[in-house]
């Protein structure tokens, strides 16, 4: 299944993206895609559903919006190895954890915003992993696959001289406001058979820049939720950016191409769909 939820910010409402390509109405049948609809099983409900008996949405140019009300966004840093080699970071002997804030997520053709003093905000296309059931000192990949709900695309924006040249944790760079576009759907983990077999890609305005391939992961989903789930629960509706390929601003020859007002940012996953973002300024 592809899920999503559509229209204005703050007021979207849960939808379903049939084989046709028609958008089909779940708001009769759930109140929304979030922590309390995965953790009661509702992926499960909502599979045994006739999809005829949905009635068509039918609103050309409405609004998609994130795919899912998260819980908590735990990022995995340095994950590719050609991302590692671009930067002049040794590979991690063990995954790269941070935290990025859950009011960053906005829509998948949602504006992203420079902030305020900020000359090094950069782009990152990222696999995002959705956890459908607890997980907690999971003992095998195995166990830890069984927890995974779907897939998403997200574009983990970060703002590299807050992250990396202002002491402390990495956090404040990927925590401003509208840093985490994500969707446009929320495709269940059925759809994706093996989630280290996705080409991953990103243009800023028409240029690719980042053209990778989920195989080249160091830690691939499954030892990434594994390892996670010994650290901190992993609870229904929480996001994981499990990085990014290479190809991203700060690992460009100089002058790096950062991003600035007017740039337009396009994201594509295979079989997860497109996002595209107008960067404006904070």
């Amino acid at each position: 299944m592809r899920l999503l939820r559509v229209g204005a910010p703050g007021q979207e409402s849960p939808a379903l993206l049939d084989e046709d390509g028609r958008l089909r109405d779940l708001s009769g049948v759930i109140g929304d895609l979030d922590a309390a609809f995965l953790a009661a099983d509702g992926l499960s409900r909502l599979a045994a559903l006739a999809m005829d008996d949905l009635p068509v949405l039918d609103h050309p140019g409405v609004r998609v919006g994130p795919p899912l009300r998260p819980g908590k966004i735990v990022c995995i840093g340095l994950n590719y190895r050609d991302h590692a080699a671009e930067t002049g970071a040794p590979l991690p002997a063990e995954p790269v954890v941070f935290l990025k804030a859950p009011d960053t997520v906005i829509g998948p053709d949602d504006a992203v915003l420079v902030p305020r003093g900020s000359t090094k905000t950069d782009w990152e296309v990222e696999l995002a992993v959705v956890i459908g059931r607890p997980a907690r000192y999971l003992g095998s990949t195995e166990e830890a696959m069984a927890c995974v709900a779907g897939y998403a695309v997200a574009n983990d924006v970060s703002e590299r001289e807050f992250q990396l040249e202002r002491g402390g944790q990495w956090d404040k760079g990927k925590s401003c406001e509208t840093f985490n576009p994500f969707g446009p759907w929320l495709v269940t983990a059925d759809e994706i058979p093996d989630p280290q077999q996705l080409r991953l890609r990103l243009w800023v305005n028409g240029v690719l820049r980042q053209d990778g391939t989920s195989k080249d992961m160091v830690f691939p989903v499954a030892e990434v939720v594994r390892y996670l789930s010994q650290f901190m629960v992993l609870h229904p509706g929480d996001v994981i950016n499990t990085g990014t390929p290479a190809g991203v601003a700060l690992g460009q020859p100089d002058p790096k191409p950062y991003l600035a007002a007017g740039d337009v940012i396009e994201v594509e996953i295979d079989g997860l769909g497109r996002q595209r973002q107008v960067v404006g300024q904070a």
